[in-house]
């Protein structure tokens, strides 16, 4: 399988840490949670926590402290189908290709819920076939784009297809939740809105630089489901996300490279560069601690994670782009993402 176009999407709307405070100042929220909780929330907008802007799908940030179930539903709904079908015609575009050559369209989320499902919009806005094999993932977080990959380099190896469209969409803003958890807290000043899309293909594309996926592997450990999920309160998706998250990356991650490595009788010092799902600062750090990596082995997740926050399972695909886009030097690469579950997923690929 290859991957033979890439495209990212976000709001329009950007906004600073500092915005964020002085907006949440403002709100009826900020009398409404107890001290502690406004401490710790001044505290991670303040400090240097990685993220300097993120994109939201609200035009005033008034907007995002409306929470209820229907404000938050009426979000997604609006702004879902939208990102992902433009990050999906960016990745058709720079493939070269058209929607009536897409086989199969797999669509992740785990920020809303729609029926028929996003693929069903996505298919409309695109104009693809109506024969299309349509696939909708939820419920996987923030390390879906993976299992969103891996689903379809299952169908084009099956021969069932040769070209298959993947595509991550968050809407985190409507996924959004207070209350006095340092947790939820934490979430809510780290995630932004975005969408990625890759387009894969039995082939590559003649003229264009080749990346090839070669081999994948996944991790999950449902004895740590608690520690990153979502539960439902009220109506609402409320984000669970404990202090072990980035000890639980740092581990399963590695475990996972490993494994790929060792069934391709490679090294961790072959590997060229390497595309992670950055979760926040304090998982990227714990990651690089754990393998050895500096911050240069890290550019290209660290810059996204600051530009844009955490974008839950679409920021994969932000940063494979952005390290195609600087020509990085080809070879092995790796791409890896981690997320509710506890779920570890990663993938060797060969770039050239």
């Amino acid at each position: 399988m290859f991957i033979v176009g890439l495209g990212t999407a976000h709001p329009e709307w950007r906004y600073t840490k500092t915005y964020c405070w002085n907006s949440f100042k403002a709100s009826p929220w900020f009398d409404r949670l107890d001290r502690r909780a406004r401490m710790v929330t001044e505290l991670v907008l303040s400090r240097d926590n990685g993220i300097d802007t993120r994109s939201l799908a609200v035009e005033t940030l008034d907007d995002v402290f409306s929470i209820d179930p229907d404000t938050l539903h009426a979000r997604f709904q609006a702004h879902a189908p939208v990102l992902a079908s433009q990050a999906a015609t960016r990745a058709l575009a720079d493939a070269g290709l058209q929607p009536s050559d897409i086989d199969a369209v797999i669509v992740s989320t785990c920020t809303g819920y729609l029926c028929p499902a996003l693929s069903s919009y996505v298919t409309e806005s695109l104009g693809l076939r109506p024969d299309v094999m349509a696939l909708d993932l939820v419920g996987q977080g923030c390390g879906a784009a993976l299992p969103n990959l891996r689903t379809g380099e299952a169908l084009i190896a099956s021969r069932r297809c040769s070209r298959v469209l993947s595509i991550c969409v968050e809407i985190s803003s409507a996924a959004m939740y207070l209350d006095n958890d340092v947790g939820v807290l934490i979430s809510a000043c780290l995630f932004g809105d975005g969408a990625g899309a890759a387009v894969l293909s039995a082939e590559p594309v003649e003229g264009k630089r080749s990346v090839r996926w070669m081999r994948s592997a996944s991790l999950m450990d449902p004895s740590q489901r608690d520690a990153l999920r979502f539960e439902q309160r009220g109506g609402l998706l409320r984000n669970i996300l404990t202090r072990e998250v980035p000890g639980l990356a740092a581990t399963y991650a590695p475990r996972v490279l490993d494994e790929v490595l060792l069934a391709e009788g490679l090294e961790r010092g072959d590997i060229n560069q390497w595309i992670w799902h950055a979760g926040g600062r304090d998982v990227l750090a714990a990651l690089c601690q754990r393998l050895s990596l500096s911050d240069a082995d890290v550019v290209h997740s660290a810059t996204i994670l600051r530009e844009y926050g955490n974008l839950s399972s679409a920021f994969v695909y932000f940063v494979l782009q952005a390290a195609l886009a600087a020509e990085e030097p080809g070879g092995h690469w790796w791409l890896a993402s981690f997320g509710a579950g506890f779920s570890s997923h990663g993938a060797l690929l060969d770039v050239a």
